[in-house]
């Protein structure tokens, strides 16, 4: 498809260039669809083509594009080539196209887009992708959605291009706050509470000790001889700090769940506090003392998984504190500091739902079902279902991440329920009908055999344009994998 145009203009600048085709495939891409104006398919990169194969002119791209354009000549494949700013564009025979592209989606399948050429030299790595992070004995805060869903999307899109991912949940599960949520859980805590609602009650008793601890220096004390009483390895606060922690994993498990989502390992800042005392030895002998479990982990994880990239999926307020740790990395002598990178995000504003202001995540996602539910049985349209509260849920989880990608990367954006759960534009409950409109077409009138197809009847403009995308599609994949 894509690869076989490809290759089809780059043989032909071959005898113009006295260049392999091989050499040339790569600096030839599709060309991003435009909705003001019809474009060409594909575009060869004069700069590009010049710099990957040492090729010499005396002439300046624009003219070089010129002349190019000028020898080369149209055939069966290509029906018009034309010089722009620094490129050359090629227009395929739309008939060829149209069936083109429809036979490579028949023929691949979910795999459709990743047999390109443009992967072909791409090493296959092993990445570590640490995302989510929530702080055990609280509830998952929408704080740590954003981190959640992109790292996901990055481990997603690492997988499908071959690489060996592995998904880490680097979770909250040490510190002062223990020795308040384990004093907070002798004086206000209720066993059958706990048993029933975990995270929930953990949670009250939290904000209720710190409240008292304002007020009453005794639990402070209290509180700070309970964290070392953990420190120091106390069978009884190591037990119920224990279960504070497999209580909060296993509810973490089941959100987790319901947005689809798996790790392969949840660790966290515990595992490390006898392997950071080592690490404490050397920063202090090197001048570099600064307590951090970060250090560890990173040195834990090179050994363990040897990784090509490791990847941090947090917020952008954690910055700097990524950068220290790369850089005391490299100055502790560990070169392959320079694979490890923090991707950045924005954070989201004024989430809220009708209990008032959201702190929870899993409030989020009820009120995603509640509300997909309530548009669901207003619409006079909507099949009777054996599970309305499932499609609902799987429909309200695509608009919620539509919403938060729709967006630039960095920027932080203001929620708005009113957006997501828009049946038109760029949504994500619009994704979902089209997608069940198109299951449904199949369904009725099955996939047939592209020879049965009158691909003369596929020419106007929109289907032209979304052929156009389905060409691009391996591009879409390539450059996040380039960046990330």
């Amino acid at each position: 498809m894509a690869c076989a145009f490809r290759r089809s203009i780059a043989c032909q600048l071959s005898r113009i260039l006295a260049l392999p085709p091989e050499s040339l495939i790569k600096s030839i891409s599709a060309v991003p669809v435009s909705k003001k104006e019809e474009v060409a398919d594909f575009q060869l990169s004069v700069d590009s083509l010049l710099e990957d194969n040492n090729y010499q002119s005396k002439l300046d791209t624009q003219d070089h594009a010129r002349r190019l354009a000028e020898k080369l000549k149209c055939d069966t494949v290509v029906t018009a080539i034309s010089a722009g700013p620094g490129t050359l564009n090629f227009k395929i025979n739309r008939e060829l196209l149209t069936k083109a592209v429809l036979q490579q989606v028949i023929e691949d399948g979910s795999k459709y887009g990743l047999k390109s050429e443009l992967f072909s030299g791409l090493p296959q790595k092993r990445i570590v992708v640490e995302f989510s992070s929530p702080n055990v004995a609280k509830k998952f805060h929408v704080g740590h959605l954003r981190s959640t869903i992109i790292g996901n999307f990055i481990a997603n899109l690492k997988e499908a291009l071959g690489h060996q991912v592995t998904r880490i949940n680097y979770i909250g599960d040490w510190g002062m706050q223990f020795g308040l949520l384990g004093t907070g859980f002798q004086l206000f805590g209720y066993e059958e509470k706990l048993q029933s609602n975990p995270l929930q009650h953990l949670f009250d008793v939290y904000v209720q000790v710190n409240k008292e601890a304002t007020d009453d220096k005794n639990i402070a004390k209290l509180a700070h001889e309970f964290f070392h009483r953990l420190e120091l390895g106390d069978m009884q606060a190591l037990s119920l700090w224990q279960r504070f922690r497999d209580l909060s994993i296993e509810e973490y498990i089941q959100i987790y769940k319901r947005l689809g989502i798996y790790f392969d390992e949840y660790s966290g800042e515990s595992f490390y506090r006898e392997k950071s005392r080592d690490i404490l030895k050397l920063l202090d002998s090197k001048g570099l003392l600064q307590k951090t479990m970060d250090l560890a982990a990173a040195i834990d994880r090179m050994d363990k998984y040897n990784f090509d990239t490791m990847i941090y999926v947090a917020d952008k307020g954690q910055k700097r504190h990524f950068q220290q740790v790369f850089q005391i990395l490299k100055i502790m002598g560990y070169e392959w500091a320079e694979r490890c990178q923090h991707v950045p995000f924005g954070i989201v504003k004024g989430m809220k739902t009708r209990r008032g202001d959201v702190t929870f995540l899993e409030d989020v996602l009820n009120e995603v079902q509640a509300r997909m539910l309530q548009n669901m049985a207003s619409i006079k349209t909507t099949k009777k279902m054996e599970n309305p509260q499932e499609t609902a849920e799987r429909v309200g989880l695509a608009a919620l991440i539509i919403q938060d990608f729709r967006g630039l990367l960095l920027s932080d954006y203001q929620f708005s329920w009113d957006r997501v759960f828009q049946s038109r534009g760029d949504t994500g409950v619009f994704l979902q009908y089209t997608h069940a409109r198109l299951c449904s077409l199949e369904e009725t009138f099955g996939c047939g055999y592209l020879n049965d197809v009158n691909v003369a009847c596929l020419q106007e403009p929109q289907s032209v344009s979304i052929l156009q995308h389905l060409l691009r599609y391996e591009v879409f994949l390539l450059l996040p994998s380039l960046i990330l």
